[in-house]
């Protein structure tokens, strides 16, 4: 099944910020021009800014989808058009050891900034990919990255009480899929490790509140479907270290 989504409503993702003060072009890449090719489609930011923010953010990107295209690891791959490469070539390997397949291989790519502030700048990836087997895996990345310094910000740096924050987090977790305070965390179906509650790997900032997204096979199975649900500002800014306390709009 193709998910490709057409590029008027890409470019409108990618161009519709409210107020944007990063200069943003969108990078359109596509690889496979036959049929029976491997194909590959990529719509992302591109920041044209000569900041630290800019240059931080485009590298982040360009590292996310070669690891993200790279299938061969033993391949050195350094550029996201070699990255391509080698998504195609290593279809084209396997299409000759085994034969090919119903549908040829495919990849896409979907990224836009999703939250800017003067402190803050918030990344969203949306991919999908499909290597053969029943179905294709999609799944969502985000970064997040200070928009003073343009450092690269793991999740758990937002925060001044991680600890407080994961509670709460749990809490409201429990109430929005009916789990009672006192049961198992797994007990309605969940599959967290070791039946402990922790927070999603990637979460980010939208224009409405902090968006915690946790993947197929995260946490629940394949079927479920990615969990995702965003906690309100109000809610998110007591546990935010000063600097990235967000007032809402």
């Amino acid at each position: 099944m193709k998910h490709f989504t057409p590029l008027f409503l890409l470019l409108a993702l990618i161009s519709c910020q409210k107020e944007p003060k990063l200069t943003i072009a969108p990078l359109l890449l596509e690889g496979g021009d036959c049929e029976s090719c491997a194909q590959v489609h990529i719509l992302v930011p591109q920041l044209l800014d000569e900041t630290s923010v800019a240059k931080t953010i485009n590298t982040a990107i360009s590292e996310e989808l070669i690891y993200f295209l790279k299938f061969d690891e033993e391949e050195e791959v350094n550029t996201v058009e070699a990255a391509m490469a080698s998504f195609g070539n290593s279809y084209q390997k396997m299409v000759k050891e085994f034969g090919a397949t119903a549908a040829p291989w495919e990849a896409e790519v979907l990224g836009e900034i999703a939250y800017e502030s003067p402190v803050l700048v918030s990344l969203k990836l949306d991919t999908y990919s499909f290597t053969g087997g029943a179905h294709g895996y999609g799944a969502r990345i985000w970064l997040n990255f200070d928009a003073v310094s343009g450092k690269e910000l793991d999740p758990t740096e937002l925060f001044m009480d991680v600890e407080g924050f994961a509670k709460m987090v749990e809490t409201n977790f429990r109430s929005t899929y009916g789990i009672p305070q006192n049961a198992p965390i797994n007990s309605s179906g969940f599959m967290f490790e070791e039946d402990t509650f922790h927070l999603p790997e990637h979460m980010g900032f939208t224009p409405t509140g902090l968006q915690l997204h946790y993947n197929q096979y995260e946490i629940a199975s394949y079927a479920d479907g990615p969990i995702a649900f965003t906690l309100p500002f109000k809610e998110v800014n007591a546990f935010l270290k000063e600097a990235y306390r967000i007032t809402p709009n």
